[in-house]
C-alpha cells in the first residue's frame, strides 16, 4: 500500500488545486463583503469580488499548482487571456447547466435550501471543467519555450 508521502506527491496537483480554490472562494467572498460594507452596489461587488478571484486564482494556479514558470510576457499574457476565457467559458456552462438541473433531474431541497442539490452538482462539474482546462489548454507545458526555474 501506497504510503501518505506516495500518495501526496502522485496527486500533488490535484490536492493544491484544491487547497488554492478554497483560498480563491475566502477571497471571493471576502472581497465581496468588503465592497458591500464600503457602500457598493451588491451586483458592482459581485463583478469586483469574481474579478479578484480570477486574478489571484491565476497567479496560484500558474505558480504553486501547475508550475508554470516562465514569465515571458506574451506568453503570460496568452495563459491569463486563456485562464480568463475558459472561466468565462465554465461560467456559462454552469449558468446554463443550473436551471436545467433543477427543472428537469434534480428538484430537491437540502437543509432547506431550495435547489441546493443542483447547485451542488454545477459546482462540481465547473470545479472538474476548469481543472481541465487549467490543466491541458491554459497551463500545458510548450517544449518550445524556456521556463526558468524558482
Amino acid at each position: 500500500m501506497a504510503n501518505i508521502k506516495e500518495l501526496m506527491e502522485k496527486y500533488r496537483e490535484a490536492i493544491l488545486y484544491v487547497v488554492c480554490g478554497g483560498f480563491t472562494t475566502a477571497l471571493t467572498m471576502f472581497s465581496y463583503a468588503l465592497f458591500i460594507w464600503l457602500g457598493m452596489e451588491p451586483n458592482i461587488s459581485n463583478i469586483l469580488s469574481w474579478t479578484c478571484g480570477i486574478l489571484f486564482a491565476f497567479v496560484v494556479n500558474k505558480w504553486i499548482v501547475f508550475n508554470s514558470k516562465c514569465l515571458e510576457r506574451s506568453f503570460v499574457m496568452k495563459e491569463f487571456i486563456s485562464f480568463v476565457g475558459s472561466r468565462i467559458f465554465t461560467g456559462v456552462i454552469a449558468f446554463v447547466t443550473f436551471p436545467i438541473l433543477y427543472t428537469y433531474i434534480i428538484n430537491q431541497s437540502l437543509f432547506d435550501i431550495e435547489y441546493l442539490p443542483a447547485k451542488i452538482v454545477t459546482i462540481l462539474i465547473e470545479i472538474a471543467l476548469n481543472w481541465i482546462l487549467s490543466k491541458y489548454y491554459v497551463f500545458r507545458r510548450k517544449p518550445e519555450t524556456e521556463y526558468i526555474d524558482i
